[in-house]
């Protein structure tokens, strides 16, 4: 099977992740139906995690793991969390990608897993503040398509 990192990227992303501090865990949702690039994510994860010994692969599927989806608040597949982990814990940092992170998202995805791997989220103490007053909980999405 054709690789889908080369040499050069992998280099890339060794540089990257020699910042990491903390270990991270990413959880891949995938499903035994419709599931639209589940091979290829996979595979994309299993080249990354063997860069560095700080980042795990664990997948689950959908509906067998339904209640590890539920944990997570992961609803649909291909779904990718980026969460942090301390000792045998798993901790929920809220960061998913629905589909597959290519193109420019694949530098996206590399960006969080350093900043879980930091337990930082790096916002403003001001932005801190205004978020730790709200009184209703903010389900924020982002949303990009390929260009």
């Amino acid at each position: 099977m054709e690789k889908l990192l080369n040499e050069q990227v992998i280099s890339q992303v060794k540089q990257a992740f020699a910042q990491m501090k903390e270990p991270v865990q990413l959880l891949l949702f995938t499903s035994r139906e419709n599931c639209d690039y589940c091979a290829e994510i996979r595979q994309l994860l299993d080249e990354l995690v063997v860069v560095d010994d700080k980042l795990g692969l664990t997948v689950y599927d959908l509906q067998d793991n339904a209640d590890v989806a539920a944990q997570f608040n992961v609803d649909k597949s291909p779904v990718i969390v980026v969460a942090a982990k301390d000792g045998d814990q798993v901790v929920n940092y809220g960061v998913q990608y629905a589909g597959i992170p290519s193109g420019h998202e694949f530098g996206v995805l590399i960006n969080d897993i350093l900043l879980v791997s930091g337990r930082d989220s790096g916002l403003s103490e001001a932005v801190r503040d205004f978020l730790k007053h709200l009184e209703k909980p903010l389900h924020l999405q982002v949303f990009v398509t390929p260009t």
